[in-house]
């Protein structure tokens, strides 16, 4: 559900753009470096930044970029991020669409990506938009480091049924799955909004982690 657009997010964004950009070509290959870190994961799709925030705080040694193509979800997560949160010096956000990954990072940079219950663009002409659709994955690929992975969490059944396949069909392995993942409690990773609303519901929470297995050569 897109959320109701906020007069003042664009404004936010502009005045903190060296913490979110808009288009962050020149740090391409520079994230590492930037964030001080020696791991790098990607949120894409962070909504109103629960996820990413909360992770940051979990893992302070590690580098954190989180990507929103909405603007006023975007501005919420990033006044979350430098008002309430302490660790902001290995993170920040990306305000666009994640179609453009290929030009914000650089071959093997990435150590994880997340996709946090993500739009599941049900009807059948949409799938092509899917975050784990084939062109999605096809990125993916190129940016994941040797030993990178994808975690990857839904409450769509349809949506997890599709990517097993989609992952298992373009140079995939599938590392671990779960049809109920919360059941049983898990510490190392936060709960986004979504998930903790799912869990009030008793709906099932879908989870995979999936690995490169077809490395494109350099």
């Amino acid at each position: 559900m897109r959320m109701r657009k906020k007069k003042w997010a664009e404004p936010y964004l502009e005045e903190h753009s060296s913490f979110a950009f808009r288009d962050p070509i020149e740090m391409k290959g520079k994230w590492k470096e930037v964030l001080s870190c020696e791991k790098l994961h990607v949120e894409i799709g962070c909504g109103k930044g629960d996820y990413f925030n909360t992770m940051a705080e979990m893992y302070p040694e590690t580098g954190w970029v989180a990507i929103e193509k909405d603007v006023s979800a975007a501005a919420v997560a990033c006044k979350k991020s430098l008002e309430e949160y302490v660790n902001n010096n290995r993170k920040r956000m990306i305000v666009n669409d994640a179609s453009n990954l290929l030009e914000w990072f650089e071959k093997r940079e990435i150590d994880v990506i997340h996709l946090n219950f993500s739009d599941p663009w049900p009807k059948k002409y949409t799938h092509k938009r899917r975050l784990s659709s084939k062109k999605f994955l096809e990125m993916y690929q190129v940016l994941l480091s040797v030993n990178g992975y994808i975690r990857m969490k839904t409450d769509n059944k349809d949506l997890f049924e599709s990517s097993i396949i989609y992952f298992l069909e373009n140079g995939f392995t599938l590392t671990e799955l779960s049809v109920d993942y919360r059941r049983q409690k898990h510490d190392e990773d936060a709960i986004t909004e979504y998930e903790r609303r799912f869990m009030e519901l008793g709906q099932p929470i879908y989870l995979l982690i999936a690995k490169p297995v077809i490395i494109n050569k350099e």
